[in-house]
């Protein structure tokens, strides 16, 4: 079959949805199309996939190919190229209905991997863990170099300095790996999260777990979250959750959020108020704020100051480490492509299997999410 692997085209997405390493198992049993130049934000030339067996090409052949890969949804002009009954696979976003539609119009197979089920056979697919990874650990190297003090404690001749103190807002991937690499720079870190089976992981980790008792039954079941996610919790619980971070907050160099609810606006942690007790100088890193943020103040793709903190608005920090999360995207996809070629590398969608039940969102000229 013809793969097609185009050029992203939306701005500051410098990903690409194949590399030489898998261009290589690809170009074994399939004619690999990659556009000219789609590599060369994540430092992959066209000779790299050269070698490894694709043929070059524009962006309509690409396109036009039978699967593409992506790593965004495709924009109005690039699905105008995109063959009617093609397979496109990417993160088209599933909760945009508008797009979904677009993709239905279309008349493509259209596959999002974000919608991958967190379950064991799935792991190796799971495009929002491999790159919350790298963002995790992206926030706190940005949060380093925003913040204007060492990160480690540093005994000198001039005297003494302080670790940095780091809280950590959701301790899902992203937040996990926030907390290990802030725990190799030395710092002294706090990590929160609703979810009660957390503390474990976070302890283990070096850090110190800032816990909110439950005082209710249905608030103990809502904090074990559903498919590894966190689920909305009661008002009065995050009330008490917001009193708790408010005073951790207060002694706080650096903040990272990382909270996300699929499908929903990011839950506000950090209010302004809290922000103005904030010192001067405390960075606060927003991993949400394409999702509305989990501060009020981020401004989206912007670093602000305000009442003297530094928000850094950076909507997708896997970007920043592009060869990195272009490896390890690329590799979910591989692993994707098994579940819709059979033995004989013909198109095969088994919509009983439920990982393509999950992820396929829009098949046959019909929108399914």
């Amino acid at each position: 079959m013809k793969i097609g692997v185009p050029a992203e085209t939306r701005p500051a997405e410098t990903r690409v949805a194949a590399t030489p390493e898998t261009v290589k198992k690809l170009a074994a049993r399939h004619q690999v199309l990659v556009q000219s130049g789609a590599g060369a934000a994540a430092s992959i030339p066209d000779d790299a996939f050269a070698a490894a067996g694709a043929t070059l090409v524009g962006a309509a052949e690409a396109l036009g190919a039978e699967i593409v890969l992506k790593v965004r949804s495709p924009d109005a002009a690039e699905l105008a190229q995109v063959r009617p009954g093609a397979v496109v696979i990417g993160m088209l976003n599933p909760f945009d209905t508008a797009n979904i539609a677009a993709l239905a119009a279309a008349n493509v197979s259209a596959f999002a991997l974000e919608a991958v089920p967190r379950i064991t056979r799935a792991q190796s697919m799971d495009v929002l863990s491999s790159q919350a990874n790298i963002a995790g650990y992206k926030a706190v190297l940005v949060a380093a170099n925003t913040y204007q003090r060492f990160m480690p404690m540093l005994m000198t001749a001039a005297g003494t300095v302080k670790a940095a103190r780091v809280l950590i807002m959701g301790v899902g991937v992203a937040g996990l790996q926030a907390i290990a690499t802030a725990k190799r720079l030395g710092a002294v870190i706090e990590a929160s999260d609703v979810r009660p089976p957390v503390k474990e992981q976070v302890e283990s980790l070096g850090a110190k777990f800032i816990d909110v008792p439950f005082l209710t039954d249905e608030e103990k079941e809502i904090a074990q979250g559903s498919g590894g996610y966190a689920r909305p919790m009661p008002a009065d619980w995050m009330r008490r959750q917001a009193e708790l971070v408010h005073e951790r907050a207060r002694l706080a160099d650096i903040i990272i959020t990382t909270a996300l609810i699929p499908g929903r606006k990011a839950p506000v942690l950090i209010s302004e108020d809290t922000v103005r007790a904030m010192k001067p100088g405390a960075v606060i890193v927003d991993l949400a704020v394409e999702q509305g943020g989990n501060c009020p103040l981020s401004v989206l793709g912007e670093t602000v100051v305000r009442h003297g903190v530094h928000i850094v608005g950076e909507p997708n920090l896997a970007c920043l480490v592009a060869a990195d999360a272009s490896a390890l995207y690329a590799r979910n996809v591989l692993d994707f492509l098994k579940l819709v070629l059979d033995k004989d590398d013909r198109l095969a969608i088994d919509r009983e299997d439920e990982i393509i039940k999950a992820t396929l969102v829009a098949h046959a000229g019909a929108a399914l999410k």
